[in-house]
């Protein structure tokens, strides 16, 4: 064997023990808040469609704020645009993270996670145009988002004996179509922009910029910032989630010496993360899923209907058969082309029921299906029962594929720890059974 062919880059090679330790940390916290955010969604399509669904629709409809400010929305409205904001700054330090001290800041590791996200976005947007077509056309992005919680709540559950680089590259893999994501509404589904509200909104992005690079924590100084940053944002015609990513990515993930240390240490990206995501997934999500994932089915005849309308169609094939087709159609073209390869045991099975994960789209898609066709409207109740049916029916495959090769490494686990009672060599293979580090 040459030289460089040992050196050559795995796809789920092993990580240091603190990026595991960390990545196991988010895991447990990311099956709670997929478990509330399922909840949220369930008790709203239960309301939706029983005889008191009226005051669900009031509920959603109520509309609050300040209107001189041009703020009197929808609770619908602020969950969407408010809510969100909240979870996108978290996904925003997750991102930031993962480029300055995370995977992605190898590229050579970075290279396949970001082209299976890349594949994931591409072919379910390509499907979804050939299929819906024409007027429908413009709700071409709503199949291209994977959701974290879900997808990783799932890992964590099914997934117990997996071996941690298959989770790592979920995390990496979501993290970038976050950002994807990210891009998509900003450029896409950006309508009626005021460059006037736009660069002032830069004002008290700086500002706050300026001030957690200073290591600033003071909550008083920091949160009047990033709200007038996100209604400045509001009012460009830029959706407002966006100021919840630029806010992030303001914030240091490792602190200079300048900053008042004598050596490089953690910046405040790790401190606001911690602080926010119990925020993000245990009420910002779960709220936004309440009052979006509510519509009336109508029964059987209302579910039909709704699922042959070429959009619902689209939306379906989109997560279900898009995702795992272009997450594993580029995974395979990066590993022929660069000669990486899956290791540590993993074979191709087990990426393509990571690759199904990726079809679990809810909390983006969702947004995107009401930026799209307006919320409240005929399709847009058709997107939400599409994004729910695609979501569980991929969760529904993945848990099938990864509960068996969770299995199989469990044997293997079993298998290794007799041999080690028996000559007493430490286990090569030491899965987390319980989702810690």
């Amino acid at each position: 064997m040459t030289d460089a062919t040992r050196r050559r880059t795995s796809l789920f090679a092993r990580r240091s023990w603190g990026e595991t330790s960390r990545i196991f940390a988010i895991l447990r916290k990311e099956t709670v808040g997929g478990a509330l955010l399922l909840v949220g969604a369930l008790l709203a399509l239960i309301w939706s469609n029983s005889p008191w669904s009226d005051g669900y629709q009031a509920l959603r409809d109520l509309r609050m704020g300040p209107a001189s400010l041009h703020l009197d929305l929808s609770l619908a409205t602020w969950a969407a645009d408010g809510l969100l904001a909240i979870f996108f700054f978290v996904a925003g330090l997750e991102l930031k993270r993962e480029f300055v001290a995370g995977d992605l800041r190898d590229p050579r590791r970075a290279a396949v996670p970001v082209a299976a996200a890349v594949g994931g976005v591409l072919v379910p947007a390509l499907l979804y145009y050939f299929i819906a077509g024409g007027d429908a056309a413009k709700g071409w992005a709503i199949p291209t988002a994977t959701d974290i919680a879900f997808a990783l709540a799932v890992l964590a559950v099914v997934g117990r004996f997996l071996p941690s680089p298959l989770r790592t590259f979920l995390l990496t893999l979501a993290v970038v179509d976050d950002l994807l994501a990210i891009v998509i509404i900003a450029v896409f589904y950006t309508s009626d922009l005021a460059v006037g509200p736009l660069l002032g909104a830069l004002v008290p992005l700086a500002v706050f910029g300026l001030l957690v690079r200073r290591r600033v924590r003071s909550w008083w100084l920091l949160l009047p910032l990033a709200a007038a940053t996100w209604t400045l944002m509001h009012a460009s015609g830029v959706h407002a989630t966006v100021a919840g990513v630029l806010l992030a990515f303001t914030v240091p993930v490792v602190r200079s010496q300048a900053a008042g240390g004598s050596d490089a240490g953690p910046g405040l990206a790790e401190h606001f993360e911690h602080r926010f995501r119990p925020i993000s997934a245990g009420f910002a999500v779960p709220v936004f899923a309440f009052l979006s994932a509510g519509v009336t089915v109508g029964g059987l005849t209302g579910l039909a209907t709704a699922l042959t309308d070429r959009v619902a169609v689209g939306i379906v094939v989109g997560l279900v058969l898009g995702k795992p087709i272009g997450i594993m159609a580029a995974t395979w073209l990066v590993s022929r082309f660069t000669r990486a390869d899956p290791g540590e045991g993993l074979n191709w099975l087990d990426v393509f029921g990571l690759a199904l994960l990726g079809g679990i789209g809810f909390t983006v898609s969702l947004l995107i299906g009401e930026l799209a066709f307006g919320l409240g409207s005929e399709r847009d109740g058709h997107v939400k029962v599409a994004v729910l049916t695609g979501s569980l029916l991929a969760a529904t495959l993945a848990t099938v594929i990864l509960r068996a090769r969770s299995r199989v490494y469990r044997r293997v686990h079993e298998a290794e720890s007799v041999d080690h009672d028996r000559d007493g060599v430490p286990d090569v293979y030491q899965p987390q059974s319980d989702g810690s580090a």
